[in-house]
């Protein structure tokens, strides 16, 4: 055998021992191929310590955060500084739900060679798929070794202190008092939380203070994944599987939705179309304020604008509860004069606002509406405040007949946003009375506006002779 053959063997067998790698590789393959799963490559990006995908079964969640997971032990994640040593936890509902699932994606991205060491809970560690396993030693390519923990939500809270961790991955939703555990557990490192979670169990903790984020922590992040986010779901089977489901089933089942057997006042309102980043809005753009007045209850006001085409754009808002009159006149003519709002030949504001502003009872001697008018804000309290045709113009502006809104919300107006995601129809006929207020205002708003113009009626020659014989067609029946 000459050299060159002794090389050509060498170099065969280098190749063949790459490509049985790479075989053995599934986290080199993950989102590299033709079909790229879009929302598992934002939640990676992501820089925000909080972060959670609120998904559909099958729509890819769970993928994400294993392959998240194994990034931060190994130091290999594309997007975020690495480091050696990492320790973690991988919490699931139960032993067997972290058996079947989160455990058995992990063991999917690790390759064998990059294991250090496998602790089990039960079970044997040379077949650790079919066990329960305590910790994983993961190599590190920073030299060190990483440590991935897995605890069971069914274990208490007490199983979750004393650590100190780099990361957390809810794999489905925990309870309030598990999450808060592990909250503290990150906070010396500065260490990620992230949850892949579908939300079957209502209006929970995770409902309140994620997803509505009533405190605008800015760490927190979110994400809905449904089927057709997954490219490698058969549309053929989505179809299939989405016609033998109710409404309220399909909304968590396959978008990822938070839901109750009432149901959202506007499902329509979606945030990734009707929240937009604020820009210049030109003068002559400008319509009006509208305010829900409140003393202990938020008073909110909300600064309204529309284009050429009509669409509505909220600009601006101010929503404070527990304040004076003087207050929240000062605070609605600073955010005035700070984005420039049009006033009249003697510096006043206009408004539109709830009719029991004209009621004394709320502010002793004088009525809201004289108090504004004092301080500069003329208030307009004559509204159109029926609930059912308001909240029906609301919708029409959310979604025309032409799929596009006719209604867009500046990202700043972070309080109307979290209404709309907050709005429920009641066990009755009407919406729950809670977190309404830029609810009310916007329908006052809104039914102030004058409706869409009806498409002139044809009438031809041709459709006056349909007409003729529809109606001889009528009285011959």
């Amino acid at each position: 055998m000459t050299n060159t053959d002794e090389l050509l063997l060498k170099i065969r067998a280098i190749e063949l021992e790459q490509k049985k790698r790479a075989e053995a590789d599934a986290l080199a393959r993950y989102n590299t191929g033709r079909k790229k799963h879009k929302k598992q490559l934002a939640f990676h990006r992501c820089k925000k310590r909080n972060r959670w995908v609120f998904g559909g079964n099958r729509s890819g969640k769970t993928e994400c955060g294993a392959a998240e997971t194994v990034y931060l032990a190994r130091g290999i994640h594309p997007y975020r500084p690495n480091k050696k040593d990492v320790f973690g936890w991988v919490v699931s509902p139960t032993a067997q739900v972290q058996r079947d699932v989160a455990q058995r994606k992990i063991l999917s991205y690790l390759r064998p060679d990059w294991i250090e060491d496998i602790v089990m809970t039960s079970g044997r560690k040379d077949a650790p798929a079919s066990g329960v396993i305590d910790q994983i030693m993961v190599k590190n390519v920073f030299g060190g070794v990483s440590v991935i923990g897995f605890k069971s939500c069914d274990q208490g809270r007490e199983k979750f202190q004393g650590s100190s961790l780099d990361f957390v991955w809810f794999d489905e939703e925990p309870s309030e008092d598990i999450y808060l555990e592990c909250r503290m557990r990150v906070l010396d490192r500065e260490g990620d939380i992230f949850g892949t979670m579908t939300p079957l169990k209502g209006l929970t903790f995770v409902y309140e203070d994620i997803y509505l984020n009533p405190k605008n922590d800015p760490e927190i992040w979110y994400e809905f994944m449904e089927w057709a986010d997954n490219p490698y779901l058969s549309k053929r089977e989505i179809a299939l599987l989405e016609s033998t489901l109710d409404e309220t089933t399909l909304q968590s089942r396959r978008y990822g939705k938070f839901c109750t057997r009432e149901g959202l006042v506007y499902p329509e309102f979606d945030e990734s179309v009707h929240v937009i980043d604020p820009f210049p809005v030109p003068p002559e753009w400008q319509d009006t304020i509208s305010i829900d007045p409140g003393l202990k209850n938020p008073l909110s006001a909300h600064w309204y604008a529309v284009d050429y085409d009509g669409n509505v754009y909220v600009v601006a808002e101010h929503y404070r509860a527990g304040e004076s009159v003087d207050f929240h006149a000062d605070a609605i003519r600073a955010v005035s004069g700070r984005i420039g709002w049009k006033t009249d030949g003697k510096g006043r504001l206009s408004a539109l606002i709830d009719s029991a502003a004209e009621s004394r009872t709320l502010a002793g001697l004088k009525s809201v509406s004289e108090l504004f008018a004092e301080r500069g804000i003329l208030v307009n309290p004559r509204v159109n405040k029926d609930l059912f045709s308001g909240i029906a113009q609301v919708k029409s502006y959310l979604s025309r007949k032409n799929g596009l809104p006719d209604l867009y919300i500046f990202r700043n107006c972070v309080n109307m946003i979290r209404e709309f995601k907050g709005y429920f129809w009641g066990s009755g006929d009407a919406p729950v009375k809670r977190d309404d207020h830029a609810m009310d205002e916007l329908r006052y708003y809104l039914m102030s506006r004058p409706r869409p113009p009806r498409p002139e009626q044809v009438t031809n020659e041709i459709v006056k002779d349909k007409e003729r014989k529809m109606r001889q067609l009528r009285r011959r029946r």
